[in-house]
């Protein structure tokens, strides 16, 4: 019996709250990718995530708030940059990694003085939030390193009744993860590309984001995730495209390829298709990596990684 219910349904948001209350696990959606929320303020729930998901411990989560109001019970010295950007940016596909208060849980970051926080963009998610009362932890809705969830179906794909309540609001509209800045070194680091252009996030501070140094201290920072069940080979046209389609007539070509906002919003479940169907080599052609384009270069990128 599935446990996917509709956004739209008149108790779902109080359905969800209640199963967070509880310690339970919700497949949450969010503009991004379907998360798998727990509550930040219960540590049995955050241990069931990693359990769930298969993710090792010491792999930290992403704290999702409903308002921005409650940022300061989470995070201190908050930099004047993160400030502007937050200011602009959220809610939205922006995660900022900053210094942790005493109230988030070591599990959350895998005992790290660091902690990643975002406001989703998703009118349902952030009303389970609020009626929760508290922040969630979540990560995305799959079991860890496969192809990330863009619909309920997804979810209950993976992590079946695993999950207390998968809760259907359509189709994740961005369709990549969010884009993860560091403010804790001098410079601003960008440790993930996601749905909002590098390049947007930069004008909008007026100081350039460095490349990511040092240990994987967020989300998506492995060199292999995000990977189907087949080989995902990566070409850079579409004349190439073919003439590796005409020698292996088995093989699949991600569509789309030609407007990055669909690239994006299709890539997770045009991979997820492809395995249904046992298809034993998908291929990508790279767009270029700017923009958009940035975030779906490092997904395939990671996809493609042995």
């Amino acid at each position: 019996m599935s446990n996917i219910v509709k956004s739209n349904a008149v108790d779902t948001v109080e359905r969800a709250a209640e199963a967070l209350a509880r310690g339970g696990l919700i497949g949450m959606p969010t503009e991004t990718v379907y998360g798998l929320a727990g509550s930040a303020a219960n540590e049995q729930a955050l241990s069931k995530i990693f359990d769930v998901k298969g993710r090792p411990i010491g792999h930290p989560l992403i704290v999702h708030l409903s308002s921005l109001e409650e940022l300061d019970r989470y995070a201190l010295s908050i930099p004047q940059a993160a400030v502007a950007l937050i200011g602009a940016c959220w809610p939205g596909p922006l995660t900022v990694l900053l210094q942790r208060s005493r109230h988030v849980s070591d599990l959350i970051t895998g005992n790290r003085s660091t902690v990643a926080i975002r406001i989703p963009a998703n009118e349902c998610a952030r009303s389970i939030i609020a009626m929760h009362g508290h922040a969630v932890a979540a990560p995305s809705a799959n079991r860890f390193g496969h192809v990330s969830p863009t619909t309920a179906q997804h979810v209950f794909d993976d992590l079946g009744e695993h999950v207390d309540l998968i809760v259907d609001d359509g189709p994740s509209t961005i369709g990549v993860e969010s884009t993860i800045i560091d403010f804790t070194p001098p410079v601003p680091q960008l440790l993930r590309p996601g749905g909002f252009a590098l390049e947007d996030l930069e004008e909008l501070m007026d100081i350039h984001v460095a490349a990511p140094d040092g240990e994987s201290r967020a989300s998506g920072m492995l060199e292999s995730h995000y990977a189907p069940q087949g080989k995902v080979l990566l070409v850079n046209s579409l004349s190439e495209a073919k003439s590796v389609l005409s020698a292996h007539p088995e093989a699949r070509l991600i569509s789309h390829w030609e407007s990055l906002p669909l690239y994006a919003a299709s890539l997770y479940a045009q991979m997820r298709q492809a395995d249904h169907d046992g298809v034993p080599l998908i291929v990508a052609i790279t767009p270029v990596p700017s923009g958009l384009g940035r975030a779906i270069c490092d997904r395939l990128k990671k996809a493609s990684h042995p």
